[in-house]
């Protein structure tokens, strides 16, 4: 098994809105604009991304990819091939459960999806066959993605057996991804599902920033029942870098917004490992920069409690606000 005895990188990179061109982060047409998302420029800006995670990281690099985000996954393994990276000198996590849809396009009629979620045994082999001819050398954590009450992933024993045997045959790692207001009971859930004796997750991605906060409960209960955790869309899908309490703190700070934002999300006490959602070099350099807030905050544990405070929005809320941006 791959990074034993080796601590595990708190920054990583997402590829979600680097492996496909539509995606819902805000400001996107900006960076990107609204016609030049072919396939080549898309992986040539990947690759440029990737450049400057596997030079300014101060640890691992870590890439986070998934079977839906577009051809994510196709982009880090041709990356890392290409470049002659062995696999224990890089960090790679990705995700079944979504298959993507959209043939690359940008928009797509209103109400059609960009991907359709099935949480079955038999697309999770299928998925499982699919990461492992492009990246399967590299893979150090494989994640349900999106796990729901409703998909029947969380009660259905067969898939509960078929991933704890892709972690025993493979040695990957086995963790789920969450999202929705119900970020908190599915976390609780998870804690409790045992295959053989054993803990199925090792870890759990969840959506926690200083907008939504309603899961840090239970992700603290879930560090400290051993869970690696992983928190995604640190930045609320942009929403953070237009919030005025967040910018006037980052001016006190003499910080970015992006790198304060984060910052608290690494300085909570359930230990989070965090991912970047950065499409360009500069974006990715200034996130790495939230290690640096972080060790400010934790010494000052009265002024990172005003931010969260401050920042504080209803859960269901920010999750209406969300599926908006769509």
């Amino acid at each position: 098994m791959k990074m034993s005895g080796v601590a595990l990188p708190r920054i990583g990179l997402g590829m979600a809105a680097l492996g496909r061109p539509g995606y819902i982060n805000l400001g996107r047409d900006t960076i990107f604009g609204k016609d030049g998302r072919d396939i080549e420029k898309m992986q040539t800006q990947a690759n440029l991304v990737l450049d400057t995670l596997f030079e300014k990281s101060l640890e691992l690099p870590w890439i986070d990819c998934a079977r839906s985000y577009g051809l994510s996954e196709k982009f880090v393994g041709e990356y890392l091939k290409n470049n002659n990276i062995d696999p224990d000198k890089v960090y790679v996590s990705s995700k079944w459960g979504y298959t993507y849809v959209a043939d690359w396009q940008v928009s797509l009629e209103k109400g059609a999806p960009h991907e359709v979620k099935d949480h079955s045994v038999a697309n999770f082999l299928k998925q499982l066959e699919e990461t492992n001819e492009l990246i399967g050398d590299y893979v150090n954590l494989y994640q349900i993605h999106s796990a729901t009450f409703e998909s029947g992933v969380m009660d259905n024993a067969d898939i509960h057996k078929a991933l704890h045997e892709c972690r025993e045959k493979r040695g990957w790692k086995i963790g789920l991804s969450v999202s929705s207001p119900k970020q908190d009971q599915i976390i609780r859930r998870a804690m409790e599902i045992e295959v053989d004796g054993k803990k199925l997750f090792d870890s759990v991605q969840c959506t926690y920033n200083l907008l939504e906060q309603r899961p840090g409960p239970a992700l603290l209960e879930a560090h400290n029942a051993g869970m690696d955790i992983i928190i995604k869309e640190g930045l609320a899908n942009g929403r953070t870098l237009r919030n005025d309490s967040i910018a006037e703190y980052a001016k006190k700070l003499a910080c970015a917004p992006d790198s304060l934002a984060l910052g608290c999300i690494l300085a909570q006490p359930f230990q989070p490992r965090v991912l970047s959602g950065a499409v360009t070099p500069e974006q990715l350099e200034s996130n790495l920069k939230a290690s640096e807030v972080c060790q400010t905050l934790q010494s000052d544990p009265t002024l990172l409690e005003a931010i969260m405070k401050d920042c504080l929005m209803e859960s269901e809320t920010y999750w209406t606000d969300r599926s908006n941006l769509a």
